[in-house]
């Protein structure tokens, strides 16, 4: 089995969905006997400790806490550690990797809609496109969480798609489970919904997410409810046009922002919910609808991109636009039956994505990668 060395000194501190995949893909390498090592940002270290005990954990420098000087590292440090750790290849998760580092490189892309949809991200986009063009050009493989990701990167990059292999995410049922009434209640309570039911979303409330879409789809199914439910947004930054599209709606929509969410209380958060609504524009794989199915929500996506291939016919589908998106949350918030079937479908659904399965696909490509 060959010595992997896997950086993730390059994974942001928030909780989101790229930290989950590091987390859950190191714990499974480690449980399938891979000789592994892991380098991180210091304070990560004893947590990487607890996820795979079997491995070396390496501590970086404290300086790369820096983007800019952890892309310099990144360079000359990370090949030089790799060597010293004895490592057959290097797994750059996260777009970036060393251009001459004398082991071979996997490099994971995460998705290609910095190309297909330039206008629904930050300024940040620019770089990612260009970190994306260098690590597709010269990495050994590239591992795409979806056929969706995969085929796109051929199309806008011309990328070889012999060099491309699929690994898709898993869900830690540990972690992502159906949660128990104090579960619910206790993320009800930190949400301030004081038992009020809700409609939920999940995810950095960036342009992609098509959120301020779902604010007014929700104002416009609920506004003939006599209760209506509340919309909780859990998740980053507030964009200047979801505040807008708060705005817009009638001060009897309650629409709730509690940033992030700490990673106890989301099965309560997901599972609680009346329905989980992801109504993206584009994924790369659409962790959060996984995990909400894994938690026993019903939910509702758009058929875009990988979303139909973690979805399958286990969610609900709408076009992302506002008017689709109010008739079908109108339809699934008047069907409680339909609701429970989603629950069902999406619970077995879930049970066939596994950290193990992707961890085995990641240690095919590594091995690729050295032939």
């Amino acid at each position: 089995m060959p010595r992997v060395l896997v950086d993730a000194a390059a994974v942001p501190a928030d909780r989101g969905a790229l930290i989950r995949y590091v987390d859950g893909l190191v714990a499974a390498l480690d449980r399938a006997g891979a000789e592994l090592s892991v380098v991180c940002q210091r304070a990560e270290a004893e947590r990487y400790r607890r996820l795979a005990p079997s491995a070396q954990i390496l501590p970086g420098p404290v300086g790369i806490t820096n983007r800019a000087a952890r892309l310099a590292w990144e360079q000359t440090g990370l090949p030089l550690l790799a060597r010293q750790a004895g490592a057959d290849v290097i797994h750059a998760p996260y777009y970036s990797i060393p251009l001459s580092s004398g082991v071979p490189t996997v490099v994971t892309v995460h998705d290609a809609t910095w190309f297909t949809e330039p206008d629904q991200h930050s300024p940040r986009a620019a770089f990612f496109r260009s970190a994306t063009r260098t690590a597709v050009r010269h990495a050994k493989r590239v591992i795409v969480p979806s056929k969706a990701t995969r085929d796109e990167l051929v199309r806008v990059l011309s990328a070889d798609p012999t060099r491309i292999d699929v690994a898709y995410h898993g869900v830690d049922l540990a972690q992502f489970h159906p949660p128990s009434e104090e579960e619910i209640r206790r993320a009800a309570m930190r949400c301030g919904l004081h038992g009020q039911p809700y409609v939920a979303f999940l995810g950095a409330l960036d342009p992609r997410k098509n959120v301020p879409n779902l604010i007014r789809g929700f104002a416009a199914a609920v506004k003939r409810l006599d209760k209506p439910p509340a919309l909780v947004l859990g998740g980053g930054v507030h964009e200047d046009d979801v505040d807008a599209a708060c705005r817009e709606v009638e001060a009897t929509v309650r629409v709730i922002r509690p940033g992030y969410l700490r990673a106890p209380d989301l099965p309560g958060f997901l599972g609680g919910a009346l329905v989980v609504a992801f109504p993206s524009r584009g994924e790369g794989f659409g962790l959060p609808v996984l995990e909400a199915m894994a938690c026993g929500a019903p939910v509702l996506t758009t058929h875009r991109t990988s979303l139909p291939e973690v979805g399958g016919d286990a969610v609900a589908y709408t076009e992302p636009d506002a008017d689709s998106i109010a008739a079908e949350l109108g339809r699934l918030l008047a069907s409680a039956e339909r609701r429970k079937q989603l629950q069902e479908a999406g619970l077995a659904r879930a049970r066939e994505f596994t950290w193990d399965a992707s961890a085995e696909a990641h240690l095919s490509s590594y091995q690729r990668a050295i032939e």
